[in-house]
């Protein structure tokens, strides 16, 4: 059985179908989904999917593409939400220096505090880190938490080595199946295997095949065996390590 360790369950995406798109993962034999929030205002829907969903597990954090709508009270309620829910992570956290618009000096305030806040609660993070790899180092230098994920994993192998010193995994998913993406395809074939975990992103991040489409849970096989190919491994031993590595970094799946 299968672990995606971030999958938007509770996105709208999924608002008009989300029952099936559930059934299908488990028919794949994806046992365990990952569910990370992205807003205060979200945290409801989130706990209300992973407790309708069999094998879903919540995060709670704000999304670093969230934050201009954030405001500091949000997160005393994020500390709230962490004491009475008792999430497998704080997530999803960190840091988008792609996406244009947004204030650096606000999103790392909530990064920050939501550092200290998962190190208060002794819980791992979910790590957003589009184009901003190294001020997310600099901070996980500075306020230690128990490890984690980094989300979408696209820095170089020194990055690499650096977050797994940390603690954390590296995740992959459906970009790692597009034969242009050389570099996160050689950090898939060349990391040490207890390093690298699974996931889709859905509704985002569609692997090769899906052609831009919705991407779902139900692909996380299909994205395994690119990895086993990368790596000249079978399926199964690609999935034994990466769920082994998931309960690892992720102790309360």
């Amino acid at each position: 059985m299968m672990i995606d360790t971030h999958c938007h369950l509770d996105a709208a995406e999924f608002d008009g179908d989300r029952r099936e798109v559930h059934a299908a993962a488990l028919a794949a034999g994806v046992s365990t989904l990952v569910v990370p929030a992205v807003a205060v205002a979200g945290f409801a829907k989130t706990q209300q999917t992973v407790a309708q969903y069999a094998g879903c597990a919540a995060a709670y954090g704000i999304h670093p593409l969230y934050v201009m709508q954030a405001v500091p009270g949000d997160l005393a309620t994020l500390r709230q939400w962490l004491a009475a829910e008792s999430p497998v992570a704080v997530g999803e956290i960190g840091l988008d220096h792609y996406v244009s618009g947004l204030d650096p000096q606000r999103q790392e305030f909530f990064f920050v505090e939501q550092l200290k806040l998962a190190r208060d609660f002794d819980l791992p993070v979910l790590l957003h880190v589009r184009r901003a790899v190294d001020p997310i180092l600099k901070q996980l230098r500075r306020f230690r938490v128990r490890g984690g994920i980094a989300h979408a994993f696209n820095g170089s192998r020194q990055q690499a080595d650096i977050f797994i010193e940390l603690g954390f995994a590296l995740g992959f998913g459906g970009a790692m199946t597009f034969s242009g993406s050389t570099r996160i395809r050689a950090l898939a074939a060349e990391l040490p295997l207890e390093s690298i975990v699974l996931e889709t992103d859905a509704p985002d991040i569609p692997p090769a095949w899906l052609n831009g489409g919705r991407n779902e849970p139900a692909e996380l096989p299909a994205i395994a065996d690119v990895l086993a190919g990368l790596r000249g491994m079978t399926r199964a031993a690609v999935v034994a390590a990466t769920t082994a590595n998931a309960r690892r970094v992720l102790p309360g799946i």
